[in-house]
């Protein structure tokens, strides 16, 4: 979903975890996984969106697995590496990988999609959201994560809602973070709303809280990595009396995680985000949050049910290609995700096959109670924007 760093230790390898595959058996159909799982990635949101894949392929092969043969994951790290991304997917294809599936990090997934579509290998793109995610149209990629522009716009919509019309966006040099920007501001401006861009490596937390004093800002979007700055900023100004009717944002879905919690206590409440779920679980959706939470030992996030969506999808595609390389076969798909039934379309404006039904969410952290999330916004599937929910 975004590009951001987080400090939390990789994963153990063990036995249990499919990531470690080693197993590469001839009778096994592989799937190439990308996912962020060393520094600087985001490595929680990794840990959530392997387990998902991890679960789904378990799943899968208790079942008969793909034409009597079973699912392997071969797991490569990307570290929220682009090159480290293409090389990967030269590795798997190399390997003979029947699809590619992951990745969090909005660039390393453009990247790796710009080498999957060169190669003619398949590729699900579990959690990432930019736009352009290939700079051509390509029969070969597919997204099951909302285009940013939709997500965002959502959260425009939310704020503007809320009465927080002047908008301060404090952000990194990124692609990503760049085209959010750009968002925001041709969504509000038709809509008398004004964004006010701050370069957040230029200006120091303090002398950044100076400049939403001097411009009257009502919020504050996050457009920076975590922990740092996010933590930084958000102490700063939760500090400053100046600064005390300004809402905090982070549309990346920085808070998603415990370790915000963890960092930032109560400070990191009440500050919200975007995430894909939908008001309700589907029965699939509830019986894998159980066994996704045993595993995780926390409240699985929506990374990890995208992730076992994604191995969901794929199985389904490659039964119907009899387990080899499975051509294009995305507009043909019709397969029960965990938060809803999942098909493919073409949407004007991104040039990947693209899942237009996801849910989308504003989502923050109750002041009252840190680790449960308040719904505070929701946009419907296919581009319909909903009432917001009392909470």
């Amino acid at each position: 979903m975004a590009d951001m760093v987080e400090q939390v230790p990789p994963p153990r390898r063990d036995d249990r975890t499919a990531y470690t595959a080693e197993r590469t058996g001839a009778a096994s159909v592989r799937i190439g996984a990308l996912a962020p799982l060393t520094r600087p990635g985001w490595v929680q949101a990794g840990q959530h969106l392997l387990a998902g894949m991890e679960l789904a392929v378990s799943e899968v092969n208790d079942t008969g697995g793909v034409a009597g043969r079973p699912l392997e994951l071969v797991v490569r790290d990307t570290a929220a590496d682009p090159r480290r991304a293409e090389a990967a997917v030269e590795e798997l294809a190399g390997l003979g990988v029947a699809a590619l599936a992951g990745e969090y990090h909005s660039v390393v997934a453009r990247a790796a999609a710009a080498r999957a579509h060169a190669l003619g290998l398949p590729y699900l793109c579990s959690s990432a959201v930019l736009d352009a995610l290939t700079e051509q149209p390509t029969d070969r990629v597919a997204r099951l994560s909302p285009p940013q522009s939709r997500g965002w716009q959502v959260y425009a919509d939310f704020l503007l809602g809320a009465g927080r019309g002047r908008i301060a966006v404090a952000a990194e040099p990124s692609v990503y973070w760049a085209a959010g920007a750009r968002i925001l501001r041709e969504y509000v401006a038709p809509r008398g709303g004004t964004v006010i861009e701050l370069d957040a490596r230029a200006l120091a937390p303090a002398a950044l809280c100076d400049e939403l004093a001097e411009h009257r800002a009502t919020a504050l979007l996050l457009l920076v990595g975590h922990p740092e700055p996010a933590v930084s900023l958000v102490r700063s100004v939760r500090r400053d009396h100046r600064l005390a009717e300004v809402m905090i944002g982070a549309p990346a879905g920085q808070p998603e995680f415990a370790e915000w919690a963890t960092l930032l206590g109560d400070e990191g409440a009440a500050i919200p985000f975007l995430r894909y779920l939908p008001e309700r679980l589907s029965p699939l959706g509830a019986r894998v949050e159980t066994v996704l939470r045993e595993r995780l030992t926390e409240e699985p996030s929506f990374v990890a049910f995208e992730g076992y969506d994604t191995i969901a999808v794929l199985a389904d595609v490659l039964r119907t290609a009899d387990a080899g390389r499975a051509p294009s076969a995305w507009p043909s798909v019709t397969v029960d995700g965990t938060r809803g039934r999942i098909r493919f379309s073409r949407v004007p404006g991104i040039s990947v096959w693209q899942w237009s039904g996801a849910a989308i969410q504003v989502v923050d952290r109750d002041p009252s109670e840190p680790e449960r999330f308040r719904v505070l916004h929701r946009g419907g599937g296919d581009g319909v924007t909903l009432p917001a929910r009392s909470v």
